[in-house]
């Protein structure tokens, strides 16, 4: 072992000089330090190298890559961290994924979350689906979750019990023909099954939906495939959700009965005003009482319908989230309906504003509509089991 005077030893059994402890170590190009001129110690007489020195007790010639096993065991340099740069489309990314997170979990919410009711029910002599889709619409008016001061806001009055104000037809096609929103007179008289003749909304009041579906397909000879009912106070809240709804009153409406007054002109509807839009028939404005009433219905519905597609509604959260609670309390469907299927029926119904959807009363004999007219009504629905046109002479206008 000979010492050398930058404190380094040589020692021919580990191949070469290695330095002492606490000694300066030796610098290699490339490890953070310096490059220097390393002196090799001279061998010593007699030394023979051996095949795990294959320097001779030196180090190892410039540019030379020594094995694994012989590097010196010195960490290597920490490298340089980069500076992340912020990426303006993964950020974006980013927000749209969250965006639709939102969005999924409050469609699953208002899914699990409505109200069912199992309205459509099997029962013999029920006839075979036609082409394309019917829904049964009801408006129901129960006053069941209105305490005193909600009916005096809605003027709904006190009655007990629950019946219909409003009863529809929505057919949508498989085709290429335009929807169809039908009013069916809730004063017409028809065969209740296991009732006997009455008015149609004694169907509801009799046995609720499945016996109002039940009589509708008896005597119209179509099946319905999805049923919905909305209610006085459910109506309010979700037309006060979105902001009101804009309308174009042509006559000024004083009802008689609950003594609202809607002035003429364009105006935006509250829930309190157009309930009673919507239910209004005693009054100058409706002349033809319940025929002039399912006509109010029918605009209604087209233009809630519009207000409630434009992104304005559906993308400010001051609308959407009062909307999302209000959706499960105001909306009733059968047991396999889901949003997806209401969805679908909103979107279609949009477009009885722009004359997209043909609206009409299904065809009675007179202005009292008690009475169906036989001939006209066959083709009516003969049309909306084939999915063929309706004309306005199958229609009750």
């Amino acid at each position: 072992m000979n010492e050398h005077r930058n404190g380094g030893v040589y020692r021919p059994e580990a191949g070469g000089f290695r330095p002492m402890s606490g000694g300066p170590a030796p610098v290699y190009p490339g490890h953070g330090g310096r490059p220097q001129r390393t002196k090799v110690m001279p061998v010593p007489p007699g030394y023979q190298p051996s095949p795990a020195d294959p320097y001779q007790g030196g180090y190892p010639p410039h540019g030379h890559q020594q094995p694994a096993h012989q590097q010196p065991a010195y960490p290597p340099p920490a490298p340089a961290r980069r500076r992340r740069r912020r990426r303006p489309g993964r950020v974006l990314l980013t927000l749209f994924v969250v965006f639709l997170l939102i969005v999924g979990g409050i469609w699953v919410y208002l899914d699990f979350s409505i109200n069912r009711v199992n309205a459509l029910t099997d029962y013999p002599g029920r006839p075979a689906a036609g082409q394309g889709t019917n829904w049964l619409i009801v408006g129901s008016d129960s006053r069941e979750g209105l305490d005193a001061q909600a009916q005096e806001r809605l003027r709904t009055g006190d009655t007990a019990g629950k019946r219909t104000d409003t009863i529809m037809i929505a057919h949508l096609p498989d085709g290429d023909t335009k929807p169809v929103l039908l009013s069916i007179p809730r004063d017409l008289e028809v065969e209740i099954p296991g009732r006997g003749r009455n008015r149609v909304n004694a169907a509801f009041a009799f046995g609720g939906a499945p016996l109002l579906v039940q009589t509708v397909e008896q005597f119209t000879g179509l099946r319905i495939d999805h049923y919905a009912e909305i209610g006085f106070a459910g109506f309010a809240e979700m037309v006060d959700a979105i902001g009101g709804v804009e309308m174009d009153i042509e006559t000024e409406i004083r009802d008689e009965t609950t003594g609202v007054t809607i002035p003429a002109g364009r105006q935006t509807l509250d829930g309190a005003a157009a309930l009673a839009f919507v239910r209004t028939r005693k009054s100058a404005a409706t002349p033809r009482s319940d025929l002039d009433r399912v006509v109010n219905q029918r605009k209604f519905i087209g233009a809630f319908a519009s207000e409630l597609a434009k992104p304005q509604t559906l993308l400010n959260p001051l609308h959407l989230f009062p909307l999302v609670g209000a959706i499960p309390e105001a909306l009733t469907v059968d047991t396999n309906d889901h949003l997806h299927h209401v969805a679908a029926l909103g979107w279609s119904m949009r477009g009885i504003s722009s004359d997209q959807v043909i609206t009409g009363t299904m065809p009675v004999t007179s202005g009292s509509a008690e009475r169906l007219d036989q001939a006209k009504a066959g083709q009516l629905f003969d049309a909306l089991r084939n999915d063929t046109p309706v004309t306005p002479d199958m229609l009750f206008l």
